[in-house]
């Protein structure tokens, strides 16, 4: 089970969290900037500094919290006060320059996915003039400065198409609407369902200069400002939306610019709409009818887009403080810490070495993508399949629970039950603090506290680094050292570490359950990750019919190992199984201390033949699992080292391994850990350890234990010069 953190930064008995905040970006140069934003509940001066953390964890099974000042030009003290958070996706278009002066006419389509709730479909203001459509209890409705008028009387149907024909005649005050349904492929649920209730009413409204047509969205209370004075108010989809305003026609083609901020306007008169806080793209339209599932082959057929009323993907909160990094400021783990009487924050980012600055021969990549997709996770209260709900947080997730505004992770659903496809940096992130959560960040530290004792020298990169600059990134270092759980990579980060080690770079793969989903980000949404659980997997959700390819990329979604590139063929072993009650220990194969392999082993002192008996969870094989299997593309000269395989009945493999409803026999064959060694082209080499808690022995014993001094072993040989030499064929 993941430990509970307790000491620094912080206890969970401390006074509820008031404090947070975010910067930008997550990981920059040496001599680069980065901004810090960030809110008190309460008004306070709070204490600013700017620390290095060597390690994170705060925990028994870690070398201890570390961190020290640096100086910087920071201000001493800063004022922090309340700034808001505005979740809610939604669509504007400017129409300043119009003037309505006879007759409006507004058709769409619109699927919406919590009927029930009280929302905005659309706002049309002016001057002289405010209309909206609004679902009321399920009931479409008309309003305006002098009307309220239901549209339909039956109320919509959820997750149903509805197509809105909406005439407003501004001298007379006729409103003339229709809201009607296609055929759907269930004719019992079509029997009331493709009734028409033409409405032929009076709505007084005047002509009026025009000022902005809004889709999902009403204005912003007051106390929750926001750049446009807007905020989300629709959870479901909207789709081809036309615009006529005395004969002059707009129209808005939802099929183009997928993955960008734009609402094309299709009519030529170049009022394209701006999309705000992220809704989904690549979403199936009224017209999908199943016979495409990839939206690149007839995009018409997905143009939609679902807006939720908590998508955030910029909280917009205003700077509190910016730092120019000195430009011989050392590569590493470092941290905005605030301080006051209403507690403490602590926002980390990473520095690489200045640009053109000398290298160290190792990099330590921190799991960014992975983080982004855990976000501000819910599982620790709200539950999962394989976590159990808690009711003591430490004040980082309570804080999280307190405020849902926060937006979710890729592991929760929106509160309409579609799966969380986008997850942003531009909002805090309670779960990147330094003891805040079991998983990723924190004993990442550990392992970065495991390379200052080792001493050999690294720099710290981060996996948007390696998206942004492929195999550049990595060509100034020789290893290359993973985190505990570097789950998410994109296309180009998976082409990037393959190519370095074609040229000979060497990998250490120190965790579990990696390279296993496939993620996309986009230049016209900087700080966002895109994800589709399609098909298969361990997962919270799964994308709907006809979604599962990006919308930023167009590529399909998924597990790394349904597109063709399991992680076995990367790193030896792939995921395999997971289970939270205990970890294990290791087995050494004898036959690896009479192989090639056999200089990993020196020094090593196995009790009765096991290695790493003591640690996170009582082992050093736990939490989530990889296997070597050749018929998953682990090479066949690879050499396995020691497996893990007594288990718990907890620790089930995962569901890609099954191919039906049986039970299998205990132990069972596939639920195993597998360390492995092999050489790769240009004399480089893969060292990977199949557990996510490895980490967690890594520190035993002030780090004089067969864990740490096996991962010495390799470290030591992998950053040598000496190239490794592949076995005879």
């Amino acid at each position: 089970m993941s430990p509970t953190f307790a000491g620094e930064p912080g206890h969970r008995d401390d006074p509820p969290k008031a404090i947070t905040g975010y910067c930008d970006p997550w990981s920059l140069r040496a001599g680069e900037s980065v901004t810090l934003r960030a809110a008190s509940h309460l008004p306070v001066d709070a204490e600013l500094a700017a620390v290095r953390i060597s390690c994170g964890d705060p925990t028994s099974v870690g070398p201890g919290f570390a961190e020290r000042r640096i100086a910087t030009g920071l201000p001493a003290v800063v004022p922090l006060d309340h700034q808001p958070l505005v979740p809610g996706s939604f669509a504007t278009v400017d129409l300043l320059d119009v003037e309505a002066t006879s007759e409006l006419t507004f058709t769409f389509s619109a699927m919406a996915t919590r009927p029930k709730e009280h929302q905005t479909m659309l706002t049309l203001t002016g001057e002289r003039l405010q209309l909206e459509v609004v679902l009321d209890d399920g009931v479409l409705r008309f309003r305006s400065n002098d009307a309220d008028i239901a549209l339909r009387t039956r109320p919509l149907a959820n997750r149903r198409w509805y197509d809105v024909w909406l005439y407003v005649n501004l001298t007379t005050g006729r409103l003339r609407a229709k809201v009607s349904t296609e055929p759907s492929v269930s004719p019992g649920r079509d029997l009331l369902e493709l009734v028409d209730e033409p409405i032929d009413a009076v709505a007084p409204l005047a002509p009026s200069p025009l000022d902005i047509l809004v889709f999902g969205g009403t204005q912003a209370e007051r106390g929750a400002a926001t750049a446009t004075g807007w905020r989300g108010d629709f959870d479901g989809r909207i789709a081809r939306p036309r615009l006529n305003i005395d004969g002059r026609e707009l129209w808005w083609d939802l099929a183009q610019d997928m993955g960008g901020r734009a609402m094309v306007d299709g009519s030529g008169n170049h009022r394209h709409g701006i999309l705000h806080q992220l809704p989904t793209r690549a979403v199936t339209g009224p017209s999908w009818d199943g016979t495409h599932q990839r939206w690149t082959d007839d995009p018409s057929q997905w143009d939609a887009i679902h807006f939720h009323k908590d998508d955030l993907y910029d909280a917009g909160w205003s700077e509190t403080a910016q730092l120019t990094l000195p430009a011989d400021l050392p590569s590493g783990i470092y941290a905005f810490r605030l301080r006051s009487e209403h507690g403490e924050d602590r926002v980390p980012f990473f520095v690489r070495p200045a640009d053109g600055a000398p290298t160290a021969s190792v990099a330590l990549l921190m799991s960014s993508a992975t983080y982004l997709a855990y976000a501000n996770h819910r599982m620790l209260f709200e539950g999962a399949d394989f976590i159990h709900t808690r009711h003591r947080l430490r004040p980082e997730h309570e804080y999280v629970r307190q405020h849902p505004e926060l937006g979710r992770s890729m592991y929760e659903k929106h509160p309409d039950g579609s799966g969380v496809m986008f997850s942003s940096r531009l909002r805090p992130v309670l779960n990147l603090r330094p003891g805040a959560d079991g998983w990723n960040f924190t004993p990442d530290t550990d392992i970065n506290a495991y390379l200052e004792h080792v001493g050999v020298g690294h720099d710290i990169i981060a996996d948007e680094d390696l998206h942004r600059e492929g195999v550049d990134a990595l060509a100034p270092y020789r290893v290359l050292v993973t985190c505990s759980h570097p789950e998410y990579w994109s296309t180009a980060m998976l082409d990037a570490l393959s190519a370095w080690q074609r040229n000979g770079g060497r990998l250490m793969y120190l965790g579990g359950n990696g390279f296993y989903w496939r993620v996309a980000f986009s230049d016209a949404w900087p700080g966002a990750m895109e994800l589709r659980r399609a098909e298969d997997g361990v997962r919270n959700w799964q994308t709907g019919d006809g979604e599962s390819y990006h919308a930023f990329t167009g590529e399909y979604g998924g597990m790394w190992r349904r597109n063709g590139r399991p992680p076995n063929e990367l790193v030896g072993i792939g995921f395999a199984a997971q289970g939270f009650e205990r970890a294990s220990s290791f087995r050494i194969n004898p036959e690896s201390r009479r192989s090639r392999a056999a200089w990993i082993w020196a020094g090593v002192v196995a009790d009765d033949g096991r290695i790493g008996t003591s640690g996170l969870g009582g082992g050093a094989a736990g939490q989530e699992l990889d296997r070597y299997d050749t018929r998953l593309g682990s090479p066949a000269h690879a050499v396995v080292l020691a497996s893990a395989t007594e288990f718990g009945p907890d620790m089930v493999r995962t569901k890609e391994e099954f191919e039906g409803s049986v039970v299998y026999s205990t132990p069972d064959p596939y639920v195993r850990a597998d360390i492995v060694f092999y050489e790769t082209p240009g004399g480089g080499a893969v060292f990977s350890v199949g557990s996510i808690s490895w980490f967690g022995a890594l520190a035993r014993n002030d780090y004089d234990n067969d864990v740490a001094k096996m991962t010495t072993n390799v470290l030591y040989r992998f950053v040598s010069p000496t190239p490794f030499t592949p076995p005879p064929s």
